[in-house]
């Protein structure tokens, strides 16, 4: 009846491997946005974090703009990040819903 509990153990193992390689894989990704035609830039790592901003100078007295240029920049920053974890994720997972621990057919 759990014959085939090893197996699974062992598959358990390279999942875990795998999720490891991956977020060492999404740590050195680089995501660059341009905003405004490319007035503000975000670049943002695999984590979500920001790593650099750009902005240009002729921003800095229009107040308004920038806000609505950053924050457009940075969500689809945020966007391209979490979209590139899940197709990631789902590289991980894809085989798990083929997988019966019963060993039953």
């Amino acid at each position: 009846m759990f014959g085939n509990m090893g197996d699974m153990s062992k598959m358990l193992e390279g999942m875990q491997e795998n999720a490891a390689k991956l977020q060492t894989e999404l740590e050195s990704k680089t995501f660059n946005v341009k905003s405004g035609g490319g007035m503000v830039e975000v670049s943002m790592n695999g984590k979500g974090e920001i790593i650099d901003l750009i902005i240009d100078d002729s921003l800095l007295t229009d107040k308004a703009s920038l806000e609505i240029l950053l924050i457009g920049a940075m969500n689809d920053a945020n966007k391209m990040v979490m979209q590139n974890q899940q197709q990631s994720a789902m590289g991980i997972l894809g085989g798990m819903g083929n997988m019966n621990p019963f060993g039953a057919k």
